[in-house]
């Protein structure tokens, strides 16, 4: 299953929110929806689960029209929507009815996640009594317990802590094991860098770069270098005195030494130079640029 946005558009009065936008986002597969703020993001999801209709474009799954009835859509917003003064399990049982299901149903979803989310004992909790965090975790309990086949996460680490990041980064991993779509919306760019395949940043509404993120990085030049070992600090003033129309920065920490070029050109200048020396290294290698890095530079350097 993949769902195909194309050429979608969307208007607030004078303002084009999102402007001729489109990806294919595939079951089995992440797909990362980056940009900063204001940039469309969530507009774009709206229009995909059909909250907002799209001025022009169309938004279809496997190239047939989305019938609601069949396709179910689980979305955690970055604004978080349960009710703080409510009882946990009063509302995750309403939200489930709303989505077609039994009571019995809903109960035994919910008992599932909130266990592997070790949030059970909270279930007859009200929400507001929770740390960020596990209210968070209960968010995300309220997304799945519906078995979704289309997943929207929009900012979803917010407010959790390394261990219970981990932990949703493995629900996501199996989400995806199913063969369920599962967008990603958000500014932690590890996490995308370790979850998603496929991305697309947007920069005022337009598209400014998408694919698949592997494939995009090789297509980013190759000046940065990395050299690990003894002879770094000697290396690091070898280069610096000799290749100095090549370097753009050096930076030493310990036994690791990261070395900023100019151009691609300079790898070989610096290979020729610790062949012919007699160096203590370990490891010589190229390192792609970051998501981090690229959002950077396509974004126009913004701030996220």
């Amino acid at each position: 299953m993949e769902i195909q946005i194309n050429g979608i558009v969307k208007r607030f009065g004078e303002k084009t929110a999102v402007d001729n936008v489109s990806f294919t986002a595939r079951g089995g597969k992440a797909f990362g929806l980056l940009g900063r703020n204001g940039a469309g993001k969530t507009t774009t999801m709206r229009m995909i689960m059909d909250v907002f209709k799209a001025d022009e474009g169309t938004i279809t799954i496997d190239n047939q029209k989305i019938d609601r009835k069949k396709i179910r859509f689980g979305y955690l917003p970055e604004e978080r929507g349960l009710y703080p003064k409510k009882k946990i399990k009063d509302q995750l049982i309403y939200l489930a009815e709303l989505n077609d299901m039994s009571k019995s149903e809903a109960l035994e979803s919910i008992n599932h996640w909130l266990d592997k989310l070790d949030m059970k004992q909270h279930l007859e909790k009200k929400l507001d009594t929770l740390s960020k965090g596990n209210q968070q975790k209960i968010q995300l309990a309220s997304v799945l317990m519906i078995n979704p086949d289309i997943i929207i996460l929009d900012e979803p680490f917010s407010g959790l802590d390394p261990v219970n990041a981990s932990v949703l980064q493995q629900i996501v991993f199996e989400q995806i094991e199913e063969g369920k779509i599962v967008i990603f919306s958000s500014h932690q760019m590890n996490n995308i860098e370790e979850v998603c395949d496929d991305i697309i940043i947007l920069d005022e509404g337009k598209a400014a770069l998408a694919g698949n993120l592997n494939q995009i990085k090789d297509s980013y030049p190759k000046t940065h270098i990395k050299i690990t070992g003894n002879g770094t600090e000697n290396i690091k003033k070898d280069v610096e005195k000799h290749l100095s129309a090549f370097v753009k920065s050096t930076k030493i920490s310990e036994l690791e030494l990261d070395i900023y070029l100019y151009t691609e050109k300079g790898r070989d200048e610096i290979l020729d130079i610790i062949s012919k020396g007699s160096y203590d290294i370990d490891s010589f290698r190229v390192v792609k640029p970051s998501l981090n890095e690229i959002f950077i530079q396509t974004t126009k350097g913004a701030e996220q």
